[in-house]
């Protein structure tokens, strides 16, 4: 009878060591974790608008809406909290994501009715 190997933990290979993943996060400034996370919100709402290599296959307008949604929602929310350094291209990798939405869409939404304008109000090209 083989056993599992354990970590020195006391855990599986297979199982997460929670404890070091909470230190881990722990020592992350904020700034860095929002910064990720709006970065991830804008790689999915790419592949998501079909601006990948795989294009057409994983497009999905409905879903991209979402996830551009969400980006500037975390974008206006973090304004205050992290630096222009950091913002502005955020704030440009939003707006070509709101151009190629509405390039997109077969009915484009009326100035300010597009994913994220309630945030960023009317986006033009």
């Amino acid at each position: 009878m083989s056993e599992t190997p354990s970590t020195p933990s006391g855990e599986s290979p297979e199982s997460p060591d929670f404890d070091a993943m909470t230190r881990d996060i722990a020592e992350v400034p904020a700034v860095e974790v929002i910064v990720t996370v709006a970065v991830n919100l804008m790689s999915a709402a790419a592949v998501k608008l079909g601006l990948t290599e795989e294009g057409e296959e994983h497009k999905d307008l409905d879903e991209a809406r979402k996830l551009v949604h969400a980006l500037a929602g975390l974008l206006d929310a973090s304004t205050t909290e992290i630096s222009s350094f950091h913002a502005a291209p955020l704030r440009d990798g939003l707006k070509s994501l709101q151009l190629a939405f509405r390039e997109a869409s077969i009915v484009p939404d009326e100035p300010g009715k597009g994913p994220g304008e309630k945030y960023t109000g009317p986006v033009y090209g």
